[in-house]
């Protein structure tokens, strides 16, 4: 097997890695294995192409990672903000500042007011926004 044979085999085998565990990680090196297979057109010397793979992984990793996390100009959201803010919800159990729970969508969610008032179970609310597992919410 010729060298730059195996380096493309290790760059398709980071983009397998990079299709079974998504983590923008596995693509920089896979982009780094082809360009290094390209050098190994003009050089067998081992040295250089590890240089070569390293460069172009630190720089794949401080340039195209962070375009490749953005989407549209923004950082990917969760999407916790399209799929639940601004959306009505149902009180399962009593919702205070302190806890409470919600049913939206057959899901359970810790609720809070942000207003210190009390909501009674079985009344409507409206998600406000949220903060890691806790829905802040209003009567509605």
């Amino acid at each position: 097997m010729v060298l730059w044979e195996f380096i493309v085999i290790c760059g398709i085998i980071f983009i397998l890695l990079e299709l079974f565990i998504p983590s923008m990680f596995f693509l920089n090196f896979a982009f780094a294995a082809f360009v290094t297979a390209i050098a190994s057109l003009f050089t067998a010397k081992l040295l250089p192409l590890v240089l070569v793979f390293f460069f172009f992984s630190f720089l794949s990793f401080a340039f195209l990672r962070p375009l490749l996390l953005k989407r549209k100009g923004k950082d990917i959201e969760t999407g916790v903000n399209d799929k639940y803010i601004g959306k009505k919800a149902k009180v399962i159990e009593e919702v205070s500042a302190n806890n409470g729970t919600i049913s939206i969508y057959d899901e359970r969610w810790n609720a809070r007011t942000e207003e210190g008032s009390i909501i009674p179970v079985g009344a409507e609310v409206e998600i406000i926004k949220n903060d890691s597992l806790i829905m802040y919410v209003r009567q509605i």
